[in-house]
């Protein structure tokens, strides 16, 4: 692999970590990046599967590789409409992922992966996906307060 390559390996790490620590501090959650990457995982997963087909992979496109490959793992595309969602089914999906230790608010801890990705991802797309959410879903992400065109790069 060329040195080029390696770079661009250590830097989706690099921005996977970032991503991870800002929110195990978001949360006030102290030496638990495992949990917080599950935290992660689990409401991108539930995001993806939430959001119609196009805009689903426009907001991929947006995540650092490591995360893309954690929000595409066990997708398997289906023919036709997508499922609209309740907000209980989105938390009750996001609590399988915490079966063994449950987490104290599941609504609290996905509204602070919400406002991460309001600070990682640009602000048109965020507008874009919380616009595709069914407005009980919609009300858990936060109205973004990152600065116009806020990048995950």
């Amino acid at each position: 692999m060329s040195t080029s390559g390696l770079e661009s390996l250590e830097h989706t790490v690099q921005l996977t970590h970032i991503w991870i620590n800002e929110l195990e501090e978001r949360l006030g959650w102290e030496n638990s990046k495992s949990r917080a990457y599950r935290l992660l995982k689990a409401t991108l997963q539930v995001l993806r599967d939430s959001l119609p087909l196009n805009e689903m992979a426009h907001f991929g496109a947006q995540l650092p590789v490591i995360l893309r490959g954690a929000y595409y793992d066990q997708w398997r595309p289906a023919p036709g409409q997508r499922k609209k969602r309740s907000k209980d089914e989105f938390l009750a999906r996001v609590d399988e992922a915490f079966t063994r230790d449950p987490l104290p608010d599941t609504e609290q801890a996905i509204m602070a992966v919400f406002e991460l990705l309001s600070k990682k991802v640009t602000s048109g797309e965020v507008k874009d996906v919380r616009h595709a959410l069914p407005g009980e879903i919609r009300m858990l992400w936060p109205e973004p307060y990152a600065a116009p065109g806020a990048a995950a790069y």
